[in-house]
């Protein structure tokens, strides 16, 4: 499965004055309509769900609007509300990069004119060594981002230090917080883009992570130890970029997963296959995948025989055989990342899909696939999965093969529920100006088991009073318990 994408959101705060002139917004939906309607897995699943009266609407509705449209961010933004008709994921509309960078070579006002707030790193941390309790002011960083944040008026503003491999220039407002009567905060961050997204969920947890809806932060100035080292436990686990594995008790390793794209598999097995005998040794394994939007089905492979009690069964996936759809096979023949094994499925893959076009094809011929072994690994005896609801896609792939095991338990809150239409592909409009991001594959096991709208429900339920950090001391506590 390809990594979730949900509501992409892509402004430039600009005006493309030559959009009207060469390709119009009507064009556009048009050839919008007539691509996703011939090349999408989810759109006649709709249709027969919703009725073709009401998709007739639809589009009435929106043929009008496109008509008055001249300006390429507006025209996005409709196209956008467009195809929320189908599904609210695994769909994307972007304005693409290089035709928005011509653009903004030649008007770069809103750059010019953003916001800053002129005090260098030095100044900002000698202004700091005077406040005993800094709470949200101080420096952050993130994988991209070093950030300064000041208290200005009534707000918390955090403003670029550094942008590695981004326009963002130093001194730039990059969020603002808010508190509000009852002690809560709310935020609006500007995205890489410069478009603005508000959160409602501002927190600091421990004295050095600052969560910003689904932004996170580490400070790195100053330097305040935190008193719980479950704080620092957990602050490691969500900001990193990569897996890892470690010993948190006598009877428990923990393993962190924080993405299932297809170029961290190396790194997963290599972190399975060096720490067989200590994951061998201990009665409880927990896997955190709290964020995890998913990757590739491949990533999670080799965690499967740790957690194998019984016979795996997995409802396969039919995808839609079209002349634009199956490219997306020959470029997965040509990614250096793939296997031999995994281009030997995508040639044959290949052949399959070009043999039956304009029909939906089940590859390989097997709508369920059994996963049987003879090995049952006494220990871990018990296994919980740390779940929330950014988990997505392949990540609830993995969890529906692992809920199988009677090892294993699911512990947090539900899951987004992205996974039954899926498998992304990415193609520009014939103007080079946007690129639709839409889906080629749809599950056999709908309307069955619908996991899209719904979600993994978790086995134990981690409510709000128990502290984000205590989620991973929670699940042990059950698991040492049976």
């Amino acid at each position: 499965m390809n990594l979730k994408t949900v509501l992409t959101f892509v402004f430039i705060a600009v005006s493309y004055t030559t959009f009207a002139q060469k390709c119009s917004c009507e064009d556009n939906f048009y050839w919008l309509k007539k691509n996703f309607e011939e090349n999408d897995a989810g759109f006649q699943y709709v249709i027969d769900k919703k009725g073709l009266t009401e998709y007739q609407n639809h589009n009435n509705l929106f043929s009008k609007k496109v008509k008055k449209i001249k300006d390429l961010n507006e025209c996005r933004n409709v196209l956008f509300d467009w195809l929320l008709f189908f599904r609210p994921a695994h769909l994307s509309l972007a304005i693409n990069p290089d035709f928005a960078n011509k653009s903004l070579s030649k008007n770069t006002e809103s750059e010019k004119k953003w916001e800053e707030i002129t005090l260098t790193e030095d100044q900002l941390k000698k202004n700091l060594s005077n406040i005993s309790q800094p709470g949200f002011e101080g420096i952050w960083i993130s994988d991209s981002y070093t950030i300064g944040v000041v208290k200005r008026n009534n707000e918390y503003i955090g403003y670029i230090l550094e942008a590695k491999g981004r326009k963002w220039k130093p001194y730039q407002v990059k969020f603002k917080i808010k508190e509000n009567g009852d002690k809560t905060y709310n935020a609006v961050y500007y995205l890489g883009d410069y478009s603005a997204q508000n959160f409602s969920e501002v927190k600091l947890i421990g004295n050095n992570f600052l969560k910003i809806g689904f932004v996170s932060l580490k400070r790195s100035f100053p330097n305040t130890p935190e008193s719980n080292p479950e704080i620092a436990n957990y602050i490691e686990a969500i900001t990193t970029q990569k897996p890892f594995l470690k010993e948190i008790s006598n009877e428990t390793v923990l393993l962190r997963i924080p993405s299932f794209e297809h170029t961290e598999k190396k790194a997963i097995d290599s972190i399975l296959e060096v720490n067989k005998k200590l994951i061998l040794s201990k009665q409880n394994l927990i896997i955190d995948v709290r964020n995890n939007g998913g990757g590739s089905d491949g990533s999670f492979q080799e965690i499967i025989p740790y957690l194998y009690t019984n016979p795996i069964r997995t409802v396969g996936t039919e995808y839609l055989s079209t002349v634009q759809n199956n490219k997306r096979m020959e470029e997965f023949i040509a990614d250096p990342d793939w296997s031999p094994e995994e281009k030997k499925w995508a040639i044959n893959g290949l052949e399959e899909l070009n043999a039956n076009i304009g029909k939906f094809v089940s590859l390989g011929g097997s709508t369920v696939q059994e996963r049987k072994s003879d090995v049952v690994y006494p220990n871990p005896k018990n296994i919980g999965i740390i779940i929330n609801e950014n988990n997505a896609s392949t990540t609830e792939e993995f969890l529906l093969v692992a809920k199988q095991s009677k090892k294993v338990k699911l512990f947090g809150t539900t899951t987004e529920g992205v996974l039954d239409i899926s498998n992304m592909h990415f193609v520009d409009f014939p103007c080079k100006d946007l690129v639709l991001g839409y889906s080629l594959s749809k599950s056999l096991r709908i309307p069955g088991m619908q996991i899209d709208q719904k979600g993994i429900q978790p086995d134990f339920y981690i409510d709000k009073s128990i502290y984000d950090y205590d989620w991973v001391r929670f699940t042990e506590n059950i698991l040492k318990a049976n």
